[in-house]
C-alpha cells in the first residue's frame, strides 16, 4: 500500500489542523491505520491508531486533544488535531500494517510525511 500524507502547516497554540493520510494500491479496510511524529533530534513516536474495527488508540500527550479517523470508502485517514502546543510541532507521518501496533516496528508502510510546526 501507498501512503501520501497532507495538511500539515504553520499553527498558533490552541489553532486546529486536519491531517490526511490517502492509501492507494491496497486493500485500505485490511489495514490498520496509524499517526507517529518526528520532531527535530528526537526519535519517531506514537501518536495514534485505528483498528479496522474502528477502534482507537493514543499517546497520553495527545489524548483529549486529537482525534483519529478512517473513511474506508475513500480510502482515508484523518488526524485531527486540536488544542495545539509547540511541542506538537514535528513531521508527521502515516503508517498502516495489516496487525499494527503502537511502535514503529509494528508498521510495514509508511507515507513521506507533512510538517506541522506549532508558535507560542
Amino acid at each position: 500500500v501507498q501512503l501520501q500524507a497532507s495538511g500539515g502547516g504553520l499553527a498558533q497554540a490552541g489553532d486546529s489542523l486536519r491531517l490526511s493520510c490517502a492509501a492507494s494500491g491496497g486493500t485500505f479496510e485490511s489495514y490498520v491505520m496509524g499517526w507517529f511524529r518526528q520532531a527535530a533530534g528526537k526519535e519517531r513516536e506514537f501518536v495514534a491508531s485505528i483498528s479496522r474495527r474502528y477502534d482507537t488508540y493514543y499517546a497520553d500527550s495527545v489524548k483529549g486533544r486529537f482525534a483519529i479517523s478512517r473513511n474506508n470508502a475513500e480510502n482515508t485517514m484523518y488526524l485531527q488535531m486540536s488544542s495545539l502546543k509547540p511541542e506538537d510541532t514535528a513531521v508527521y507521518y502515516c503508517a498502516a500494517d495489516p496487525s499494527g501496533g503502537m511502535a514503529t516496528n509494528d508498521f510495514g508502510s509508511w507515507g513521506q510525511g507533512t510538517e506541522v510546526t506549532v508558535s507560542s
